[in-house]
Order: structure tokens, then sequence, then C-alpha cells
């Protein structure tokens, strides 16, 4: 049955058919042929109970949150202000590449999000200071993954959900794993930069002048990770209401640099309205799944079937990272997320593993999914902002990167309290 499963699931999503129409539809498929009562009867219900959610009312907010950003024109002067200060560095403007994905990841809780913001900004100056384009490339599909695992993250409301765990320690979980897979993607870059000079191009002219009167650029992210961040962590303010303080701060700053306007209003409701439909509407037919499948006995399945292969606790651990590995190179991350987690998590926490830790794992795997073909949506997103060369330059410009989050896995497994030590410390 899940052999079938997964390859109706696969299958129907090779046929480019949108991934709510083939979840709702396998659910169906499930439903007729493996219960003795007809589940579908409950497919209202299902979409009812995923869409009246409480903590899903921050994902719209965060998604319009970061299309404020996005027009706000706080990226340009956030990333100039950062060129001042890390272009010192082997590597140069590479280095802001990463450093200003980190801060905006900080504001924007999307991955896409994130790569399309700071690509905008950065690729024009790429040939300007002859960089190697494939790795100049990479640090910007790669930085961009930063956004679903440094909070606030849209990815980890939505694990929050499945698995009935808590948001503000997911968020605290991610903090230490974030910055330091940041600082994994520099250490990237320098050492490639050690052993091919040339890759690193033409310095950057600054002075400690320029860099001091850069300083007050980078205070709006600040602002806006300290006034969502801050106000859940200041018990002032619930997950989702914090997306909505967000939001305000948000327009704020649209104000404070004269661009907010009616227009560009509209412009990013609109969009943060398409994107938060299409996610729902995942959410409720995963849903649906996640119950038929449950209902159906599957889940037990799975988990006895893997129980009875004796790979042990790291074995087994070993082989669901394997799984995600494979599996993300074929299927769209959320997608993935939604539909696997119901099943692979009660296997996880038999084994003993703490479900906060296996949520920053399984973002991780996630992020590295966004940057492997043929389905990594950060590749295709810097392509197109690209908008010319090999779509190649930016698979293997991505791929050392790729590397770096298989070692940050490594640590985590190696040393959990990398990501539990601040959850437990509250």
């Amino acid at each position: 049955m899940l052999g079938f499963g997964l390859f109706l699931l696969l299958a129907l999503i090779a046929l480019s058919l949108p991934v709510a129409a083939v979840l709702g539809l396998v659910g169906l498929l499930f439903s007729n042929l493996f219960s003795p009562m007809p589940l579908d009867l409950a497919m209202g219900e299902m979409f009812w109970q995923s869409s009246t959610e409480a903590i899903l009312v921050a994902i719209p907010m965060f998604i319009l949150l970061g299309e404020i950003i996005l027009r706000s024109g706080v990226a340009t002067k956030m990333y100039n202000a950062l060129a001042q200060w890390l272009a010192w560095l082997p590597g140069g403007l590479m280095h802001a590449n990463i450093g200003a994905c980190t801060v905006f990841a900080a504001t924007s809780g999307s991955s896409v999000a994130t790569a399309a913001t700071i690509g905008t900004v950065a690729l024009p100056e790429m040939n300007k200071y002859r960089y190697n384009e494939a790795l100049y490339l990479g640090t910007l599909a790669a930085g961009g993954t930063l956004g679903i695992l440094i909070p606030p993250s849209i990815n980890l409301i939505i694990y929050a959900m499945l698995t009935d765990t808590s948001v503000p320690k997911l968020y605290l979980a991610g903090f230490v794993p974030g910055f330091a897979l940041a600082m994994l993607f520099s250490v990237t870059v320098i050492i490639a930069c050690r052993f091919r000079p040339k890759w690193g191009g033409a310095p950057v002219q600054t002075s400690w002048a320029m860099r001091i009167r850069t300083l007050p650029d980078l205070l709006p992210p600040l602002f806006i990770f300290l006034l969502v961040i801050g106000s859940i962590y200041g018990g002032l303010a619930t997950p989702t209401e914090a997306s909505s303080l967000g939001v305000v701060g948000a327009v704020i700053l649209a104000a404070t640099n004269r661009t907010l306007s009616w227009q560009m209003l509209r412009v990013a409701f609109e969009n943060a309205m398409r994107i938060n439909a299409i996610l729902m509407l995942i959410i409720a037919a995963a849903t649906f799944l996640n119950f038929v499948i449950s209902t159906i006995g599957l889940t037990q399945q799975l988990a006895e079937f893997v129980q009875n292969l004796g790979l042990g606790k790291l074995g087994t651990m070993i082989a669901i990272i394997i799984f995600y590995i494979l599996l993300g190179c074929v299927m769209e991350t959320f997608s993935m997320m939604v539909t696997t987690t119901p099943l692979i998590f009660p296997i996880v926490v038999a084994l003993g593993y703490d479900p906060i830790w296996y949520g920053i794992v399984l973002v991780i795997l996630m992020e590295k999914a966004l940057i492997t073909p043929p389905f990594g949506l950060n590749l295709y997103v810097i392509q197109a902002l690209r908008d010319r060369g090999s779509f190649n330059q930016v698979i293997v410009g991505s791929s050392a990167f790729v590397i770096a989050m298989l070692l940050m896995i490594v640590a985590l497994i190696a040393f959990p309290e990398i990501a539990l030590w601040l959850p437990s410390s509250r």
C-alpha cells in the first residue's frame, strides 16, 4: 500500500498536476480502495478544520510582511551597508550576499522571497567586480534558503501545526543552526577563494568612515526582527499577533522610506493573497490525505516496517535523511513537508529523538531540496533574475553549499544541543 501510494503521488506530480489536486485525489483514491467506510464524506470537515487553525493566521501575515519589505527599499540600503562591512573577506561581496540573506531571512520567513529580494539587489554587482559567476550565483541561491530556518519561518509554523509542537521553541531552536549555517556558507566561499583567488573578484573600495555612515541602514531589519521575535519572547504577543505587528512595522518602514503608496500596497496584498491561497489549499488537501492514511492504518504499517528493518536508532535516522535527500530532488519542498511529516514524525519520536530537534533537521533538508535539481525553486529564481547564461552554472555554484548543509546535519546529530540549548534554557 505504501509503495503504491508513493508511486501514485510522484506519478501525478510528474504529470504537472497542481499539488493540492494531487494530494486530494490520492486521499480520495485511498479512501475508496482501502477503507471499509467512505472517508471522503469527511473531506469538508477536514478542509474546515485545517483552515480554522489559529496558528495558520500567521502565514498570510508573514507573507504580506515579506511582500511589503520587498517593495519598501529596505533591502537595497541593507545590502549596501553589509557590502561595506563584509567585503574585506576573501570573496568580497559574496559574503554580503550571504549576510544580506541572513538578515532578510530574519524578517521574511520565506526562502524564495529572500533569494528574489537579495538577488535583485546583488546580481548587478557580479560583473562589475568580475566574480566567478557560478560561485556568486550559488551564494544567492543557498543564502536564500535561510529564509525557512532563521525565525520567523513559515515552514516551522507548518511543522508545529502538523506535529503539535511549540512555535516559540522551534523559533529558538532555529537561531543557532541558522546563523551557524550562514557562517558555514561564508567559510565555503573563503576556502574556494583561497584556492582560486581570481574567483573573489576585484576589491571593493571602502573606509571606516563609509562603514560608520551606513550603520543606520542596518537598523530597519533589526527593528522588524525585534518587533516580531522580541514581542513573542517578551511575552507580549503570540506568534500570530507578532506577525501582524510585523506587517504594521513594515508599513511604517515603507512610509519612512517614502515608498508607501496605494499601488504598492495593492500589489503586495494581491501577491500575498495569491501565495496564501495556494499554500492553504495544499494544507487543506494534505490534512485530508493525512486523515485518510492514519485511519486506514498506513502510518502504523510504516512504523512497523521501519522497526522490523533492525537499523537501530542512528541507522534509521540516516535512512530518513537519505529518503529526504532523494525525495527533495523530485518534489517541491512545501508539499514534501506536509505530505511526509505525519508519516515520518511518529517514527522519529518512537526512536527517542526530540521533536524540536527533528524539526530543525527536517527544515535543513528542505533547504537542501531548494538548491538541488530538477525541482530546486531557488535555482530557478536566481536564473530567472539573471535572465542569461547557462542554468548549469547556478547548479554547480550551489553544490558546494549542499555539502555545507549536510555537514550542519551531521553536527546536529553529533551535538543535538546546537538546536536544543536555547529552547531548554527557557
